[in-house]
């Protein structure tokens, strides 16, 4: 194992999600101003890719799509253990679906160069699509695994994966290159104390326009994604009262119907 990349993406920490707001017009997020989190699952990604790193001295590169302002969050994936860091950011990438999405990280991923895995998170917080993922895997022309909740590595049988499955797991066998979408059983994110952050603060993020990518603007933002939101409606939810009236005997009787209709009793 020589390069494994990690898709990292910055989601709207969800301790601040009442502030989250959607544009009317282009109906997307608006995320300016709320501050950014690692997509959880993808910290157990990264995780996944860190055990490969001090197993086999793989090189752990970071690749991210998102608006420059990101740069902290990518810092604590170096601070964890990442070598290097690569913020995919431009203005003409905003509004991306998933499929412009994936055509935009797996340019980055060619741009990058060889590598034996790419680690997602299974899916993300802000979108819960888990399309993004396979997506790539299929524009790189290489098998995907989604649901994993554990991976080996062997040079004999190259690598081994336990894959989550409706009623259970299926044991799998693959041969790099591979494209794995990890799930939160997969490990425990290891710890990145205080001195690890500073550390992590003088380190340079290399940050690749469309310019360096070269991809066809038609086919990526807004305007490249098939994928339209019709309509936001906001569901209103507005309480019916009942009034009962009678002797208290009547009353007791109508209330412990309405519960028996309602299933309560």
């Amino acid at each position: 194992m020589k390069r494994v990349i990690v898709c990292l993406k910055p989601v709207p920490d969800p301790k601040n999600w009442d502030l989250l707001k959607m544009d009317p017009k282009t109906k997307t997020l608006i995320r300016d101003g709320i501050p950014s989190a690692i997509n959880p699952l993808d910290k157990h990604a990264l995780e996944a890719a860190l055990q490969v790193k001090d197993a086999f001295g793989a090189e752990v590169v970071i690749l991210s799509m998102a608006p420059p302002f990101v740069a902290p969050v990518l810092r604590e994936a170096l601070a964890m253990g990442a070598d290097r860091a690569v913020l995919l950011s431009d203005r003409v990438f905003a509004g991306s679906d998933t499929l412009a999405t994936a055509r935009v990280l797996a340019e980055g991923v060619r741009n990058i160069g060889a590598f034996d895995l790419i680690c997602c998170g299974n899916y993300t917080v802000d979108g819960s699509t888990a399309q993004v993922p396979s997506q790539v895997a299929e524009l790189l022309s290489v098998p995907n695994v989604m649901h994993v909740s554990q991976m080996e590595l062997s040079p004999e049988q190259g690598v081994l994966i336990t894959q989550e499955i409706e009623r259970g797991y299926a044991r799998l066998e693959g041969k790099p290159p591979l494209l794995l979408s990890f799930i939160k059983e997969a490990n425990k994110p290891r710890y990145v104390s205080f001195l690890e952050m500073l550390e992590a603060e003088k380190r340079e993020i290399a940050t690749w326009s469309n310019q360096d990518l070269g991809l066809d603007e038609s086919l990526i933002g807004l305007g490249g994604s098939p994928t339209k939101m019709a309509d936001l409606l906001l569901r209103k939810k507005e309480r019916e009262g009942v009034r009962l009236v009678g002797s208290p005997e009547e009353i007791a009787q109508q209330l412990a119907d309405k519960m028996y209709q309602l299933g309560i009793l």
